[in-house]
This record gives structure tokens, sequence and C-alpha cells, in this order.
């Protein structure tokens, strides 16, 4: 989160701590001081992906090429300059942190409301001071990056505090992000991902000792003059008293600047004269009116404190190290093999999620592009439910008595007010001899082994009788076809024009480079008709039709919100999962009876028209 207004402070109040740096200059003295030692920057990647994500369609959705171009792009330019790069992503939301992610997440709705309403009343998207970032998009940048053969790291922990750890045990040459707690820590340089130059690697260096300077401060004073802004652990709300003493006698209060700028310098003013002891610290505490819980300044001065640090704010036998050694003894998962390959493979960004529910029995999923007046479709956070029982089943297995550990979900969806997780039951997947034991499919090896993971992962999105169809198509379209048959089975209101538009998108996508896709012409109709026939085929064998109902090009114009109802209405679901623990909010959406034409594949002799590509060797 940062620090509100300190990072405009700076370039205003300030400007001797922006300091314009040629990345490839700092590099090369790097090289000079510690010829053993390639530069590295550490990059906090949560901050930079509205930095790289620029295509101008951004409502709609995709350009995964293009964005994936711009990736390449940015880390070709590092390359080039003898620069390695190491990506941090948040991998974790801290139960500290909760209340301030919930607080966002209600926030993103109203601001996704209001660029529906721009669509409807403008009939085009918004610009880019609109822009929202996809909820997907850093899970889909992790593996990006991956594949262009970058180190990228997962977070057990607050991101910021693990990127400034990293930054300073690495001796890296800097921080590359745009969050103002990087002001805070005694780490590496900070330079901003905003203000970078990628064809000359030009950008600002943010200069904490500068900073200090200006503001009449030590370095060890800084976490002390962030809890008392206001951050993560200290509500801004507990402040507001506090900071009136300091503007009523801080001699530095002018009328050309902003309150929230006034502040800042009566704070630091405040703090200069305090001692940096640990019973000043205590003496805040009791001036604050922080309720019940007067250890929130020790905290949040302790957040700051990296591994092998000390503050005299804090004496050092008050000092509880950030670890996580109790995670293990805490988790849902008991069994250490598995719990430690889940860990690892979290860490190193080779898995998503799997490793929260394992250890919390807990997952989380921001804010979607979706129309709370769109009674039709449900949000993808229900969409996706079922099959994320199954699958938190094979996860966390049954316990004693056959019984499963409850899931606690943060989705955010129209009509959930996120005042709770929702807690949800696991169900197994319909297989036959029941769902194998995930010890086996994690290290068992062979032919039989492969053949149960591919049958229980086809099971969690109920297409385990279509096994044989999907092991002839190639992976990236197998996915696709699971995908998209499980949509189409799980929203009614999807239509045959939907389904046209789906299959035609991987077909055209597949194999093809950004700029091949600008001036995109194919004949691709048997593959069209192969793919289009395997979904129908697949939903018709669990009672779905897929009908043809043409839309027209009008939007849903009025402001009437999704009717809310308290049960979630799954009439075409009755063949799968039962309802689900604490099934407290959901949707009721219009399920029309057009009159249209039905694409019905039930016929005997319409099933094997579907024509297998031949298998290569491998």
């Amino acid at each position: 989160m940062g620090i509100k207004g300190l990072q405009g402070f700076v370039a205003r109040v300030c400007p001797d701590a922006c300091k314009t740096v040629d990345l490839r200059e700092v590099a090369e003295k790097h090289r000079i001081d510690h010829p053993d030692f390639p530069p590295v920057i550490v990059v906090d990647a949560m901050s930079c992906v509205r930095y790289w994500y620029t295509p101008e369609s951004w409502v709609c959705g995709g350009q995964w090429r293009e964005y994936l171009a711009i990736l390449e792009d940015f880390v070709k330019a590092f390359m080039a300059a003898g620069i390695k790069l190491v990506f941090y992503f948040d991998g974790v939301v801290e139960e500290k942190k909760r209340d301030e992610w919930i607080k966002r997440r209600l926030q993103n709705n109203k601001e996704i409301a209001r660029i529906f309403q721009f669509i409807k009343t403008h009939r085009k998207q918004p610009g880019r001071e609109m822009f929202i970032v996809p909820s997907a998009l850093p899970t889909f940048t992790r593996f990006a990056l991956k594949s262009l053969g970058q180190k990228t790291v997962c977070t057990l922990q607050e991101a910021d505090f693990e990127v400034a750890a990293y930054g300073l045990q690495h001796n890296c040459i800097g921080i590359l992000g745009q969050d103002s707690d990087y002001l805070i820590y005694n780490t590496c340089p900070y330079f901003s991902i905003e203000k970078l130059s990628l064809d000359r690697l030009v950008t600002v260096m943010y200069s904490r000792e500068d900073l200090c300077r200006a503001l009449g401060l030590s370095l060890t004073h800084l976490p002390l003059f962030a809890c008392l802004l206001g951050n993560d652990v200290v509500p801004e709300s507990l402040l507001e008293g506090f900071w009136r003493k300091c503007l009523v006698t801080s001699p530095h209060k002018n009328n050309s600047y902003n309150r929230r700028t006034n502040i800042l310098l009566a704070v630091a003013n405040y703090i200069s004269k305090v001692p940096c002891s640990y019973s000043s610290l205590k003496h805040l505490e009791e001036m604050l009116p922080l309720g019940s819980d007067k250890t929130l300044l020790h905290r949040g001065v302790e957040s700051y404190l990296l591994p092998g640090q000390q503050s005299p704010w804090i004496p050092p036998n008050l000092t509880s190290c950030q670890t996580l050694s109790l995670q293990q003894q805490t988790a849902v998962c008991q069994d250490k093999e598995i719990f430690q390959l889940a860990k690892e493979q979290h860490i190193q960004s080779e898995n998503y999620t799997i490793f929260n529910i394992l250890s919390k029995g807990e997952i989380e999923c921001s804010n979607s592009l979706e129309d709370e007046c769109d009674t039709e479709i449900p949000g993808q956070a229900l969409i996706y439910r079922p099959a994320r029982q199954h699958i938190y089943s094979v996860l966390l297995e049954s316990g004693k008595g056959g019984a499963y550990p409850l899931v606690k979900e943060w989705f955010v969806y129209f009509g959930n007010p996120l005042q709770q997780p929702e807690l949800i039951q696991p169900v197994q997947p319909s297989m036959p001899g029941g769902t194998p034991n995930l010890k086996t499919l994690w290290f068992a090896k062979g032919p039989d082994v492969e053949k149960q993971r591919y049958s229980t992962f086809l099971a969690c999105f109920h297409l385990q009788d279509r096994m044989e169809e999907l092991q002839a198509l190639e992976a990236p379209v197998a996915a696709f076809c699971c995908l998209l048959a499980y949509l189409m089975m799980q929203v009614s209101s999807l239509s045959l024009e939907d389904l046209n538009a789906f299959v035609a998108l991987i077909l055209c996508l597949k194999g093809k480079s950004a700029a091949q896709l600008a001036g995109l012409q194919e004949s691709l109709y048997t593959p069209f008709q192969n793919l289009k026939s395997f979904i129908c085929e697949a939903c018709t064998a669990k009672k779905r039709t897929i009908q043809s109902r043409p839309r027209g090009n009008g939007f849903i114009t009025g402001t009437q919100q999704r009717e809310f109802n308290p049960r979630f209405q799954q009439t075409h679901r009755s063949s799968f999962v039962p309802p689900y623990h604490n099934q407290m909010r959901g949707f009721l959406w219009r399920n029309p009876q057009p009159q249209g034409r039905e694409y019905g594949l039930g016929h005997p002799d319409r099933r094997r028209r579907f024509h297998r590509p031949p298998r290569s060797p491998r």
C-alpha cells in the first residue's frame, strides 16, 4: 500500500531526493566494485503490471501475444545492459492486511460500475484513466516471465517486505517498483518504474538519505514516521487527533501546500524532537487512541525491520523475527512431504494458490470486469465454484470420519459484502474407485499414474468421459476445450453464437505472433467445426443443449442491479455437484427460452464426426 501522499510529497517538496539515473552506468559501477557478482535489480512485479499492460482494447481483455511481446522487450532491454532481473509477486494476503484488501476491493467494484456505465453511455471503452488491472493478469504475468527464462518468486509474506529483504541480502543495485514503502525500508536504492525510459534505461532514483535531510530526520526515524502517517498496520483514522496537535505546533505550515503535505512536515517536525528510545515509543502508544491494542506502533515499526536489522525504538529482546516457523504446525495439511513440495512450488511460481489452501485453508480472488446490471451471467466466482470444490477435495482429502476441512473463500462478486469469508465444502469429483491419493498424484511415476492425473483433472470439470477425445488434441487446445465445455454447461444463457466466438478465438490465436495477429485472415472451417462439435457433444451428454440466440448490438442500459437471492439458482446443474456449504449468497438470472435453432448432437450417427488429427510420434 505504501504511505498515502509520500511519493508525491517527495517529488514536490524534496526534489533533491529525486535523482535521474542511468541504469547502465549504475550497473557498470557495480561491476567495477564487485567483479564477482553481476548487477541484479529486484522487481516488484505487482507495481509494474500497470506499466507493462498497455494494449488499447483493455476492456475486452486478451492481447496475450501483444502483452508477451511487451514483456520480452522489457527483459531484453536489461539483458543487453548485462543486468539480471528477479521478479517478485504477491503470494499471500496477510491477516493484518485483510481489512485493507476488502476496502480496496469494494472501492474497485465502484470503479468497475463506472466503466460499464461509461460504455453504455458513450458506446466505446474508456481511456487509460479508468484502467483496472484484470484480476488474473499477475498470475499470467508470472508464467509469461517464467516462459522467458526469468527468475520469478511468489512470496510467503507481504511482497514489499520480501523484495526489500532480497535487495539487501543479495547486494542488488536497486529495487524497481512504485511503492513509497521502499523509501522507508533500509535497503538498496529504489528506482521508479513509472519514470523508466526503457529505450535509454534511465529512471528516477528516490533517495532516503536526501529525504531525511529535507525532513530533519535520520534513517532510524523513517519506520516511526511511516506509522504516524498511517500505513497497513496503523490506520489513518486513529491518527487525526495526533495530526491536529502536530499541525498546531509545526513551524513549517505553509498555506500554499495541501493539508496532507503540511501533515507530513508537521509529523516529521514532531518526531525529530523525540528521543529514539523504546520509552518514547511507549509514550506515543499511550498518547494515541489505539483502543485495546496498544502494540500497534510497536508492530508497525517492527514490520519495516529486515532480517538482521534492529531499531532503537524496539529493544532486541522484544523483536520477534518475521519467520514462518509455525506455519507447518498450524497448517491444514499435516503431511510434511506434501507441504514442503507445495511450499517450494509456490515460491518458484510453479503453482497458484495451492500452498495457501494447504497451509491456511484460505483462498482469495480480486475483482473481475463484470457488469452488476447484467442479470444473465453470474459472476465468475460462482461459475467456477463447483470446479474449485472438486479441486479442494483432491488437495485436502478427507480427514477422520470422512469429513473434509472447510475452505475459506474471499471472492469478489456482486452481492458479497466481504464481511467474512464464505465457508466452502469440498466435494469429491465423480470417479470410478474414488479420488486418488494426493501423494500418489504428486510423487508416483508411470503411465498408470499419468492416466490417473489426467482423469482426475477432467473429473474436476465433469469431463472424465471425454478423456480419449481430449488426449487426441494438443495440450493447450485440450485445456481450452475443458474450460469452454465447463463454461457452456454451467451458464445456460450462453448461446451457440458465444460458442462460435470462443472456438474461433483459440484457432485464430494458435501459434501466431503479435505481428501476425495484427493482419490475420485464414480458412479454419474444419478444425472450427471439430472443436465446436466436441463442446456441443460434451454438453449434450450432460443434458445441456446449446441454443442459437443472436444478440443485437445493444447494451443492458438499465441502472437496476442483479436481483439478489439467498440461493444460487442452478436448475441446469442437477447432475453435477450438491449445494455448497454455507450457501448464503448468489444470483437469480434469466433463463429465456428463445425461438431459435438448437444445436443438438444426441443422434448416434453424429457422435463420430469429430475428426482426430494424427498423433505425433511423441
